[in-house]
């Protein structure tokens, strides 16, 4: 199959690139050669590329900048979702769009299904808000969608919750974490490999993939350093020790079983999947 990765220099699109390019012929394109706002340039590369599949992971993802820059985002992740879409639709290719557990309220004691609804599904941020209208588009432009929302990712080369964890463990004698926003870590690597597991066998519609199990932020900071071998003290604090321009979702566990039942997998934990990547990082060190 030929493939087409939007945003591939990405930590999500390097892994998918490496992931999808021993089965199938990939190959990718991000800013500064293409700008996923730009229509015109978007319909250009996907015809270019004969693909039969748009993978589409190309977005705006700075939750504080979101909220002073609300056009930029809006541009990235609702317009741009639609033009990869549509651009794809124009040659009978399927669409993949990842999206983010801040479509939700982050209200909810039990696990998030696909299938909620109001008032669950009201983003608290603006990068929620672009991300949710960016599912919309894809779904209007393209009826061969598969919509992945996803959280809390982290993989090589990212700057990502763990990356800075580690990095604040060098310059600092003790941390303090929030540890009252729960959700799910997920790795790039599982990600990218659930990826390919729906596009193979799942039919298009809205699905969550995360690593198994939920934490607090503390929690995977805490586990972070333990696999990691770095021993300093860890102190739990709320939120709103730590002011931010935009409200992030205090829990956002999301449900996984329709992938489950679409693919015939499990999602490994997330402590499991953070111990693999802190031995892939060590190695690459």
């Amino acid at each position: 199959m030929r493939v087409l990765i939007l945003g591939v220099r990405g930590q999500l699109g390097r892994e998918l690139e490496g992931r999808l390019g021993a089965k199938h012929q990939v190959t990718g394109c991000d800013l500064p050669e293409l700008d996923i706002t730009d229509r015109r340039r978007v319909f250009e590369a996907v015809a270019a590329a004969r693909a039969e599949l748009v993978i589409n992971a190309a977005a705006y993802t700075d939750v504080e900048r979101a909220e002073s820059e609300p056009e930029l985002a809006l541009r990235s992740n609702a317009a741009g979702a639609g033009h990869a879409a549509a651009a794809a639709a124009a040659i009978g290719a399927g669409v993949i769009y990842y999206s983010t557990d801040f479509v939700f309220d982050g209200t909810s004691d039990t696990p998030y299904t696909e299938e909620a609804a109001f008032p669950d599904l009201v983003p608290l941020s603006m990068y929620g808000r672009t991300k949710l209208l960016g599912e919309s588009a894809t779904r209007s432009e393209n009826p061969k969608h598969h919509i992945i929302r996803t959280a809390w990712l982290y993989g090589p080369g990212g700057n990502n919750f763990v990356e800075k964890i580690l990095a604040a463990a060098k310059t600092r004698p003790e941390l303090r974490v929030v540890s009252d926003e729960v959700g799910s870590p997920t790795h790039t690597l599982d990600l990218a490999e659930a990826t390919l597991a729906l596009c193979g066998t799942a039919p298009p519609g809205t699905y969550h993939f995360v690593n198994g199990g939920s934490c607090s932020r503390f929690e995977f900071a805490r586990a972070a350093l333990e696999l990691a071998g770095i021993s300093i003290p860890v102190h739990p604090c709320p939120a709103a020790e730590f002011p931010t321009a935009a409200r992030r979702p205090a829990r956002a566990v999301l449900s996984t079983e329709k992938y489950t039942k679409a693919t015939g997998r499990t999602p490994r934990t997330w402590r499991d999947a953070l111990a693999h990547y802190i031995e892939r990082r060590e190695k690459h060190a």
